[in-house]
């Protein structure tokens, strides 16, 4: 059977700084229309720096739609959406969150956020051979950096403390990647 649904109409209904919304209609595969909310963004990075001594480089920030800090590898969104180098968006967020630079990079893949409503790509990084230089956060950030050990991180996101997405895909990727 084929399970395509194809666009019949759109409306945009918010275009904001890094989100854009619309309200598709989409032709079923049984013929009939269904209404389909969509939001666009432009993707994004997440790095899963990681030093000689197996101790991962995570930031604690305030994440306003859930009201509350959680605890997660650096990452940001692609400045100039799908046609920027998404190494050079991981190397920018690392350093500017973290004040980290890497001398090796390691693609991990990518994770959909959410595919049901949001076309959100996540692309991830595991970055190793660090060396500290500066952190220089974006005017609106407020982040704190922290450091654990590699297994910690691992046993945060097995029993649930870390529930951060990308943040549970990169590690639980680097794992395995690794062997650790």
């Amino acid at each position: 059977m084929d399970l395509r649904e194809q666009m019949v109409s759109s409306e945009t209904i918010f275009e904001g700084k890094i989100i854009k919304v619309a309200l598709d209609q989409a032709r079923l595969p049984d013929g009939a229309l269904a209404a389909r909310e969509v939001v666009y963004h432009p993707g994004g990075v997440a790095v899963l720096a990681l030093d000689e001594d197996n101790t991962v480089y995570l930031v604690r920030q305030y994440r306003y739609p859930i009201q509350q800090q959680l605890l997660e590898l650096p990452a940001g969104k692609l400045d100039h959406g799908a046609e920027e180098d998404r190494l050079l968006g991981a190397k920018r967020e690392l350093s500017e969150e973290t004040g980290l630079e890497a001398a090796e990079w390691t693609y991990m893949g990518c994770i959909l956020a959410s595919p049901g409503f949001c076309d959100e790509v996540l692309h991830m990084y595991l970055a190793r051979g660090l060396t500290r230089t500066g952190q220089h956060l974006d005017e609106d950030e407020f982040l704190d950096v922290v450091t654990m050990p590699f297994n910690q991180l691992v046993r945060q996101v097995m029993d649930g403390s870390i529930t951060d997405g990308k943040t549970v895909s990169a590690t639980l990727k680097a794992k395995v990647l690794l062997g650790l």
